[in-house]
C-alpha cells in the first residue's frame, strides 16, 4: 500500500493575523504567521497533504481568494479572525463553494469578551479547534485532511 495521493488544502488567515508575534503575545503568542506557515506546511508534508496560505484584512479579498482556490483545493483551513462574528458573506461563500473547512481560532473565543462567542461560520464546519495557539492550525490540519481522505474514499 502506498502513500495516498496528495490533499491539495488552502490556509486563510483574516484580519490582523499579519501581525502575530507583535499583537498581544499573551493572547496570541509570539510566532509570527510565517512561522504558524512553516508549521503548517511541514505538518502538511508530513500528511501528504499540499498548503497553500493567503492572508488579508479585507473580506472581499477572502472571498475572493476563497472562490478562486475552489477548483484546486479539497478544503479550507479557516481562521477567520473578527470575521467570524461578523461575516454572514464569508458564510455564505463558504456554503456556497461546499467544500469542507475547519474553523480554528488561537485563543479559547468561548473563554473571552462575549461578542467573541458567536461564530457565524462553525455550525457549517466540519470542525473548530481553538485555544492552542498555533497549534489550533496543525490540529485543524490534521483532522481536515482526515476528513477529505475518509470522504473520498466514501464516494
Amino acid at each position: 500500500m502506498g502513500r495516498p495521493d496528495p490533499v491539495n488544502v488552502a490556509v486563510v488567515h483574516g484580519p490582523n493575523l499579519h501581525l502575530l508575534g507583535r499583537r498581544e503575545p499573551e493572547v496570541y503568542g509570539t510566532d509570527t504567521l510565517a512561522d504558524v506557515d512553516e508549521r503548517i506546511r511541514s505538518l502538511g508534508a508530513e500528511l501528504g497533504a499540499d498548503v497553500e496560505s493567503y492572508q488579508s484584512n479585507h473580506e472581499g479579498a477572502l472571498i475572493d481568494f476563497l472562490t478562486e482556490s475552489e477548483s484546486r483545493v479539497a478544503g479550507f483551513l479557516i481562521n477567520p479572525g473578527a470575521f467570524t462574528h461578523t461575516s454572514i458573506a464569508l458564510r455564505d461563500c463558504l456554503c456556497g463553494l461546499a467544500l469542507p473547512f475547519v474553523e480554528v481560532h488561537l485563543s479559547n473565543t468561548a473563554a473571552r469578551e462575549p461578542f467573541r462567542r458567536h461564530s457565524y461560520l462553525s455550525d457549517v464546519a466540519v470542525g473548530v479547534v481553538y485555544g492552542f495557539g498555533g497549534d489550533s492550525y496543525l490540529l485543524g490540519l490534521r483532522g481536515l485532511v482526515a476528513h477529505i481522505r475518509h470522504n473520498s474514499r466514501s464516494n
